[in-house]
């Protein structure tokens, strides 16, 4: 698959992250939106069988390419593996963020909830955190800003969840471990605390915009879930295509997530 077909899938598949990714300059677009479009594909690996042993086979063959790809053998020819290959290699991305990022998605397959609050962090930190930041790698940054890029990741990642929770559960899943309103907004509280205490780090990196506008939602949702945990739980935080769209553009041109 070309890249040009990676953003195709991802605006498609995950069209928030889209918007951002196309802020990106031309030369740096390629390798966010093939990072995405192995993220979709990863993510819905879980989703395409009830079959529990094959949904295994599916994510232990994404984690197979991944080690393919680290250990100078040629990857397997695939229309996503072959484009994350070559930014692999071009922007030195972390292994280990894309093989957890994998691993974590086990977790999907399963109608198990978390065991506790410290599982369900840990799965949206190797997920949406880990995602977070190689976008940002893949734009330049070092290690010394990981850590506030993945509380970022944290953050948006929170709100996704809590966005996805009524489908997850309609779909006989438990994403939390505990689903009554002071969880919801116990939850949401933590995200947003992670957004506010690195803000700056998405205003003073303009070149690492891109990857960290990602999280253009999360601020609102998880705004909207601390003071009505129910509208959580009833599905009554989705946006019309309209104010989607203006909410994105205010983020944009204010540099503010």
């Amino acid at each position: 698959m070309s890249f040009e077909a990676c953003a195709e899938l991802v605006q498609r598949g995950d069209p928030d992250r889209f918007l951002s990714a196309m802020t990106a300059t031309p030369s740096d677009r390629p390798a966010l939106v093939a990072l995405y479009a192995f993220n979709l594909e990863v993510a819905r690996a879980p989703w395409v069988t009830k079959e529990e042993m094959i949904a295994e086979m599916r994510l232990q063959w994404w984690a197979d390419a991944i080690d393919e790809i680290f250990h100078g053998r040629t990857p397997r020819s695939h229309e996503v593996v072959t484009p994350l290959a070559q930014v692999v290699r071009e922007r030195g991305l972390d292994k280990d963020a894309l093989a957890n990022l994998v691993q974590a998605r086990r977790f999907d397959i399963y109608r198990d909830a978390h065991a506790d609050q410290v599982s369900l962090e840990g799965y949206i930190d190797a997920t949406a955190g880990g995602l977070m930041w190689l976008a940002a790698q893949a734009l330049g940054a070092d290690r010394s800003m990981e850590a506030g890029l993945r509380r970022i990741g944290f953050a948006a990642g929170t709100a996704s969840l809590l966005m996805a929770t009524p489908a997850l559960i309609s779909a006989g899943k438990r994403p939390l471990p505990e689903t009554s309103p002071v969880a919801v907004a116990e939850l949401a509280r933590r995200g947003l605390n992670e957004l506010k205490d690195t803000a700056n780090l998405h205003r003073l990196n303009k070149k690492l915009r891109p990857a960290t506008l990602a999280a253009w939602r999360a601020r609102q949702v998880l705004q909207r879930a601390v003071q009505d945990p129910e509208s959580v739980l009833q599905g009554e935080v989705q946006m019309s295509e309209a104010g989607r769209k203006l909410l994105f553009m205010k983020r944009y041109i204010t540099g503010k997530i």
